[in-house]
């Protein structure tokens, strides 16, 4: 039995705030999370990451200008790209349920183990808060630097267009 390869995506999106939008592929939808300073290769890192609403697989490669009036109104590019491989766990649903979820990413920039975990009992709480760690391995990466894809070049290049769905 060959079983699908589940992929993951990493839009940078200037809307309200520069952010970094961290789907992966989980149930047949992308689940989400806003990362306020981007995904980090070193394991010092600790990003905070906020679950918002899950999007469509149709996401995995939109690029556009999102246009003002619709949620989420400006430029949003592919950062990165690739394979998801949840580890220790073949549900990955489950253990996101459950707080935490470990997995490997095999991406252009992010590679290696990774985990989410879910920041619970926090004064002013509302459960979607979340951390975003690299793990100590061969990729690893001390003193990482997020370096942005939205150049003036590729914001050229962008066409206004709706989001396949509009969340909230």
């Amino acid at each position: 039995m060959v079983e699908k390869t589940l992929q993951f995506v990493v839009h940078e999106h200037r809307s309200k705030r520069l952010h970094y939008d961290f789907r992966l592929e989980i149930g047949g939808a992308l689940k989400s999370w806003a990362i306020p300073k981007g995904p980090s290769m070193s394991p010092a890192d600790k990003r905070l990451a906020i679950m918002v609403p899950d999007h469509p697989l149709v996401y995995l490669d939109f690029e556009a200008v999102i246009p003002e009036g619709h949620y989420g109104a400006g430029p949003v590019v592919v950062w990165d790209t690739g394979e998801f491989i949840p580890l220790a766990t073949d549900d990955p649903e489950s253990s996101l349920k459950t707080g935490k979820l470990s997995f490997e990413l095999k991406g252009k920039k992010l590679k290696g183990a990774f985990s989410l975990a879910q920041m619970k009992h926090l004064p002013r709480s509302t459960g979607k808060e979340w951390l975003l760690m690299k793990k100590k391995d061969a990729h690893a990466t001390e003193g990482y630097e997020v370096k942005t894809e939205l150049t003036p070049a590729r914001l050229k290049a962008l066409k206004e267009k709706v989001p396949p769905c509009e969340t909230e």
